[in-house]
């Protein structure tokens, strides 16, 4: 891997993926609201910053997402469900990634070998969900699977060396999960980049519109 770039670089994992990069001696672009003003759920934003680059990169790492969104916590029942919270998180948990997907298309290589990944989470999987609530975050993250499992199936057509894949990194200790770090095994932001790249150095073009964990295993869609 030559070339990266990080959406979301300023956040505790892609922060932590572009350091580890880099110290590899990748040349890594990294851009972020706070950094750059991108804004990912404006596509306006996000067709401005991605057009003023050049490809090709071997890596587009898409970091970006929330669990809290103005105060709206994870639903524990329906009837703490709001439209507003349900539009906020897909707003940026699935809309966000799908914009950078589709301006960022230009920026892969058509022939050589290249992986296109998301953050995802494990609770987007429908298959995986036996707890329920979580009702806006599940939902938003089981459309950005659905998003990427559907460009890999086109993309697969024109970059035949292209891995579209979805990533769960488990529970990271970041400003994301303060509040919900009791529940799980927590590692910090620099192990899951390692975690992280280690999957990614393993995808080839077999692996496209899967969806992995941090171990490399496949989760159930």
């Amino acid at each position: 891997m030559d070339r990266a770039l990080i959406i979301g670089r300023s956040g505790g994992i892609g922060s932590a993926v572009a350091e580890a990069l880099e110290a590899r001696g990748v040349f890594v672009t990294g851009l972020s609201r706070s950094g750059d003003g991108l804004d990912v759920t404006d596509e306006a934003s996000v067709e401005r910053h991605l057009g003023a680059l050049e490809g090709p990169f071997d890596l587009v790492f898409v970091a970006t997402g929330a669990l809290v969104i103005e105060g709206a916590q994870p639903e524990k029942a329906l009837k703490a469900l709001t439209a507003k919270a349900m539009v906020d998180q897909f707003m940026l948990n699935a809309v966000g990634p799908a914009l950078v997907l589709k301006h960022s298309v230009r920026l892969l290589p058509r022939r050589e070998p290249a992986v296109f990944a998301a953050l995802s989470a494990r609770v987007g999987s429908i298959g995986d969900n036996r707890l329920g609530g979580w009702y806006s975050y599940r939902t938003a993250k089981a459309a950005v699977n659905q998003v990427l499992h559907g460009a890999a199936v086109e993309l697969g057509r024109t970059h035949r060396q292209l891995c579209v894949a979805a990533l769960h990194p488990g529970t990271v200790e970041t400003r994301f999960t303060e509040g919900y770090q009791d529940h799980n095994p927590t590692v910090t932001a620099a192990e899951a980049a390692e975690n992280l790249l280690r999957v990614i150095d393993g995808l080839g073009p077999e692996d496209t519109g899967k969806f992995f964990d941090w171990q490399g295993e496949e989760v159930p869609w």
